[in-house]
């Protein structure tokens, strides 16, 4: 039994602390400049970054003070005390920070709770259109749009060949491979967003051959499990986190086998 199913009620205190989070980040998103600065892996950091991060910590030592936190802003656990943690929050106060300063929209809060260093529940809000995606293994996955009553979404069950990369992070071997097959239709997404987006069925696969972080796919992993979807990296394995360095492997996040299998053909110059 995991913690949701003894403490079902921290779901809607979790979602709000979420909103909270991103309703801070708008704030400076359309009342304030764009200063930055570079973090050491040159990475930029923004008021709404830090702003966002106090507010989920805050909450979250509140509602739950017994569950350690790692957060992309302060991630500097050691991992002699981390690699003995059995459950903790791991967080991405403003994922698609690049997104946040090209002021296109695509940027999210990401929140997941990790057990056994796999994610069992997790929350993507998206701050500009008030849009929220929740899901978790057990409960299944779900989208609140605004003031609409949620709704459980679920992946399509057809390889409809809609790709999704990174609008940010552009990868060579990626945009060559596609370029000889016409009948794929890529799209530039920032952000979690393009987990959410193929779990509500809207995309197909998001192949990822570039360096990303645990908390960059926590929370969307596990809602796009929770609606159906698959996550794995290139050996067909899960993604295993609370790593000593916090990069994840290559991946591919699908919403089924087939979407899966036949970009791992690709990338594997099998097709």
């Amino acid at each position: 039994m995991s913690f949701l199913d003894t403490k079902p009620s921290i779901i809607e205190k979790v979602l709000k602390i979420a909103k909270d989070a991103g309703e801070a980040i708008l704030d400076i998103y359309k009342n304030s400049n764009s200063d930055f600065k570079l973090k050491e892996d040159k990475s930029p950091l923004t008021k709404a970054d830090i702003a966002s991060h106090e507010i989920i910590v805050t909450g979250l030592k509140n509602l739950t003070p017994d569950i350690p936190i790692l957060s992309e802003e302060d991630s500097h656990i050691a991992f002699a005390n981390r690699s003995l943690w059995y459950r903790y929050w791991l967080i991405d106060p403003l994922d698609g920070t690049k997104e946040f300063l090209k002021r296109n929209g695509e940027f999210t809060v990401n929140i997941a709770l990790m057990e056994n260093n796999r994610p069992i529940f997790g929350i993507i809000f998206i701050p500009l259109n008030n849009r929220l995606f929740w899901g978790s293994i057990n409960y299944g996955s779900y989208e609140i749009n605004n003031q609409e009553a949620e709704k459980k979404i679920r992946v399509s069950n057809k390889n409809r060949r809609l790709i999704a990369t990174s609008r940010s992070h552009t990868n060579k071997k990626i945009d060559n491979l596609l370029e000889r097959y016409d009948e794929y239709k890529v799209m530039n997404i920032g952000s979690s967003l393009k987990f959410c987006l193929i779990a509500n069925g809207e995309i197909d696969v998001y192949p990822r051959l570039g360096p990303t972080s645990e908390w960059d796919i926590a929370a969307g992993e596990v809602i796009l499990k929770g609606a159906g979807g698959i996550v794995m990296d290139l050996k067909g394995k899960d993604i295993i986190y609370n790593k000593e360095e916090y990069i994840n492997p290559h991946f591919i996040a699908a919403s089924n086998d087939d979407a899966a299998k036949e970009i791992l053909d690709l990338i594997k110059n099998k097709k």
